[in-house]
């Protein structure tokens, strides 16, 4: 279905009768151009600046046979650019561009995509903001996402003033050169490089990178929902997730032994199903003024937990895991620090010693992953400390902080191999627990991602958001960026349930706490979390209503534990790779109401989810698509359309289909949160 035409003073190539490139010499698709970037970057968080210095519109063109020849002027002997045009190797409907830079000293490339003033853009990774991308433009740049992530609000500007931390709409932990057109096609583009798609014009997509790339895929399908699918499978899958996480809920705890066994004992007294414990202090801590901390050398604190193995098999006795911590790099004068240097093992800065990366009042060397033995090692670390003391998995944190000056072992820039660190720390930790024989048992979580996530991420974890209501840092985000990540080949998505980032006057309240625990309820796995400041925030265990609460919520997950299992399969290397949580769109293209609806999502494809986003609310909006659903408290009967819902704290409005093989499953579920 691909189809490449000279026309006047150009060319058009399109793929399933949709116009990917239209070229002519007042119109050209491509420029190349010089320029100098300057990067700033403060724990995590970056601007960056460009001096353009030569921008080149290679409006002429000569075509022969799937090759095309670009020059500068009609003068020109020598091509500036040559692209081949192939078709895909993932099915039919597929073309590849390979781009062939001719002239040296380039490192700036503009695209141009055709484009249509109804068209919706989805994806770019993990985008926490808008689901649908059109009409703004986004970097892409793996960074700490920011606190308050909204320029009008007093938050942000406290973040950005005392912090330089304030982000914006578009900073992500997880970005990526991919995105999906509702013209019913997807585009990767291969690079690592920093890039800025801007999808403001009506006419035309277009595309800024640092580098000129190898080459860019198109895959078209006939529907939106096959769309996902290929590019899944172009991505690549993942095992299912581990069974026993649709067993109970993941309570995030920590302060020690002893004090962990308290709480989970305070749980399990009040009837709630744990089916693991995520202690992330397991190594020790490190308190600093952003709050508790933790002491990155990846080794068990024998004084914070006396007795951790006998502990962990009395916890798997009794059908729970304990999981742990750990992150890419490794704290200054520990241990492994030492070890890594002595090996040379770790990023360097230019005048060759350890680039030692600012935390936030503590030192860190950064594992140098392209480093083949360094890659090694640490994988062993991985199975040495962890995975051989009995864990059962670890929240697998940060890939966001590679220095843009360090110096690689492989010699790429860093500043290419920035957004490529994500992954390649995923990678670690996948054929770590490959090796171990593991796969299918062990759960470990990532928050940093970018392409080749899909393959190596078990599950993703929405990051540090606020423990707030906010329209950009706060709970509703966590939809935003299960859906986007969901379209890009990522089936499990989950939050730390409650926020996590407590910060200028920021403090989790109760009401906030039992909502997202609804929500967190219908997302791939349940997991809370205390946040960065554990006491001056509010808790579950001081609290025996919300103990009761989750006992609730817990007690319907595990009922629908038969539905879960068959999405996680779903969403694996044996299914199609659709995600558990899918925007309402992808079954209802023709309805404009759902182009844009990211407050509500289809859990699967027979449960409809419209979390409360907003405090003292007990009715919302709630826009029904096609079919019959049924709620999922009254058993009531809703139609096409809009609709004030009930939704009192313990009544997040949840719907089914009427005609789904699940319905008696969801009907006793739904007996129990009503007995």
């Amino acid at each position: 279905m691909m189809k490449l035409e000279q026309q006047v003073n150009g060319f058009r190539l399109s793929l399933n009768n949709e116009i990917i490139l239209d070229h002519t010499e007042d119109t050209p698709v491509f420029y190349i151009g010089m320029g100098k970037e300057d990067y700033s970057e403060y724990r995590g968080n970056y601007d960056v600046k460009d001096n353009i210095e030569e921008r080149l519109p290679l409006r002429y063109s000569t075509l022969s046979d799937n090759t095309i020849f670009f020059f500068r002027s009609k003068r020109d002997d020598k091509p500036a650019l040559v692209m081949t045009v192939s078709e895909g190797n993932i099915a039919d409907n597929g073309l590849v561009l390979s781009f062939e830079p001719q002239l040296d000293g380039y490192n700036r490339f503009w695209l141009r995509i055709s484009a249509d003033k109804q068209e919706r853009i989805y994806g770019l990774g993990e985008q926490m903001s808008y689901l649908n991308l059109r009409g703004r433009d986004y970097p892409i740049l793996t960074s700490e996402p920011g606190v308050g992530r909204d320029k009008s609000t007093y938050v942000t500007f406290l973040a950005d003033t005392l912090d330089s931390a304030g982000g914006d709409y578009y900073t992500t932990n997880y970005p990526e050169p991919t995105f999906i057109s509702s013209k019913n096609y997807w585009c990767h583009i291969d690079s690592t490089a920093y890039g800025v798609f801007d999808f403001k014009k009506e006419e035309y997509h277009e595309i800024l990178l640092y580098e000129i790339p190898a080459s860019i895929t198109f895959q078209a399908s006939d529907s939106l929902i096959d769309t996902v699918k290929s590019l899944a499978d172009y991505a690549g899958k993942l095992p299912p997730l581990p069974e026993w996480v649709h067993d109970g809920i993941m309570l995030g705890l920590q302060g020690g032994t002893d004090t962990v066994d308290d709480y989970l004992e305070q749980a399990i007294a009040r009837g709630v199903k744990v089916n693991g414990i995520f202690c992330q202090d397991w190594e020790g801590i490190n308190v600093t003024s952003f709050g508790q901390r933790l002491y990155w050398n990846w080794m068990w604190d024998k004084k914070r937990y006396p007795g951790l193995i006998e502990k962990i098999e009395d916890y798997h006795s009794r059908g729970i895991k304990f999981l742990g911590y750990i992150n890419p790099n490794v704290v200054k004068n520990g241990s492994l620090y030492n070890e890594a240097k002595e090996k040379g093992y770790m990023a360097l800065n230019n005048q060759g010693d350890v680039y030692d990366i600012d935390f936030g009042e503590f030192d860190c060397g950064a594992i140098d992953l392209t480093y083949p033995e360094a890659f090694e090692w640490y994988k062993s670390v991985i199975k040495t400390y962890m995975i051989d003391l009995g864990l059962d998995g670890w929240m697998a944190d940060f890939g966001e902080y590679l220095p843009m000056d360090c110096v690689l072992h492989n010699g790429v820039d860093a500043k290419i191999m920035h957004n490529a660190w994500p992954a390649l720390w995923a990678r670690c930790n996948y054929e770590a627990v490959e090796e171990a024989g593991k796969l299918g048992e062990i759960l470990y979580f990532m928050r940093a991602g970018g392409h080749g996530s899909q393959k190596y991420c078990v599950s993703l974890w929405a990051g540090d958001q606020s423990v707030d209501w906010s329209r950009h840092d706060g709970i509703s985000t966590v939809i935003s960026g299960a859906l986007s990540s969901g379209m890009m080949g990522n089936p499990y998505h989950h939050s730390d349930i409650g926020g996590f980032t407590s910060l200028h006057g920021n403090v989790r309240t109760k009401e906030l706490f039992m909502r997202w625990l609804e929500m967190g309820t219908f997302s791939s796995l349940m997991r809370t979390h205390e946040g960065n400041r554990p006491k001056e925030n509010f808790q579950y265990y001081d609290d025996v209503e919300a103990i009761e609460h989750m006992k609730k919520f817990v007690d319907i997950r595990v009922a629908l534990k038969p539905y879960f299992r068959d999405l996680d399969i779903e969403g694996s290397k044996e299914g199609s790779g659709l995600p558990m949580q899918r925007p309402l769109v992808l079954y209802n293209e023709s309805d404009t109401e759902t182009f844009e609806l990211q407050n509500e999502y289809l859990l699967g494809e027979d449960l409809l989810v419209a979390p409360v986003l907003q405090p003292d609310t007990e009715k919302i909006e709630v826009y029904i698509p096609k079919g019959r659903w049924v709620h999922f408290w009254t058993k009531k009967i809703y139609t096409q359309g809009k609709y004030m819902i009930d939704g009192p704290i313990g009544f997040i409005p949840v719907f089914f289909k009427e005609d789904s093989k699940y319905k008696d499953l969801f009907i006793a579920a739904s007996e129990i949160g009503n007995s």
